[in-house]
């Protein structure tokens, strides 16, 4: 398979802009002597601040692999992987619980306290950052602009999965982190709800220069990257705008794939 190149028209970065991720040749393998098994082939990627990507591909294809690698919940192995400035291959943990520090997390599971409140729930992130004033009110606004201001005082059994999900989202946000990672951030969530969480994702990434790698199948969110990512079997097949990625998957465009293979 060829190369997909670093920068095309779809992915071409600010004006004099830092690359956020800078990801060159990055290997990854799962186990080790006879049962090492490579899942991730020279990956190279440049994400910029003020960008929404979104990786997509099929199950399996390494994607939630690569976001933990660049989340700092993984230690890469091969390659060099660059997180706001900081390489990250030879990294020991307690320098990657550092790193881990400015970037926000959502996950599909919402790994909430049950123990505690929703506002309680997202106010321990702002505390992990040392500030302990203002931060019920930073919690209780977060909630309100993801349509839980009503709920800030509900524990989570008293929430829906989606709600309990909008709070793991609000938690994430509530710090505006320089980078979110978010893996199908509205897998559980109605349609409005979705829209409610991207369109905040939108805000940040424009006001803040936030930048923001999200895993999903929902098509309904497409229209809100800037680029599309699409990794099959470990590989980077593509690196397009989402018309570009809407046009190359449409029934037409698939089987003139089939068809050349």
């Amino acid at each position: 398979m060829s190369s997909v190149p670093r920068s095309t028209a779809s992915s071409s970065p600010p004006a004099a802009a830092e690359a956020s991720i800078q990801v060159r040749d990055l290997n990854y393998f799962f186990g080790r002597g006879d049962l090492r098994k490579q899942v991730l082939y020279t990956i190279s990627l440049d994400l910029y601040p003020g960008q929404i990507v979104i990786m997509t591909g099929p199950s399996g294809s390494g994607k939630t692999t690569l976001l933990t690698l660049i989340g700092a919940l993984r230690s890469a192995q091969e390659g060099s992987l660059r997180v706001l400035g900081q390489e990250l291959v030879g990294l020991g943990n307690r320098q990657l619980v550092e790193i881990r520090r400015n970037i926000g997390f959502i996950f599909q599971a919402h790994n909430l306290f049950e123990s505690l409140t929703a506002a309680q729930n997202v106010e321990m992130a702002v505390e992990l950052t040392g500030n302990f004033r203002g931060k019920r009110k930073q919690a209780v606004d977060i909630l309100g602009q993801v349509g839980l201001a009503e709920r800030a005082d509900y524990k989570p059994a008293q929430l829906s999965g989606g709600q309990k999900q909008r709070v793991a989202i609000a938690r994430a946000l509530v710090n505006q982190p320089q980078l979110i990672l978010a893996d199908e951030p509205t897998a559980a969530l109605d349609k409005q709800s979705g829209r409610d969480v991207v369109t905040l994702m939108q805000h940040l990434a424009q006001e803040r220069g936030c930048t923001i790698l999200m895993v999903t199948h929902d098509n309904r969110i497409l229209d809100v990257a800037d680029r599309i990512i699409n990794l099959v079997d470990g590989r980077l097949e593509s690196d397009e705008s989402p018309q570009q990625f809407v046009d190359s998957h449409t029934p037409k465009a698939l089987d003139q794939k089939m068809f050349l293979m």
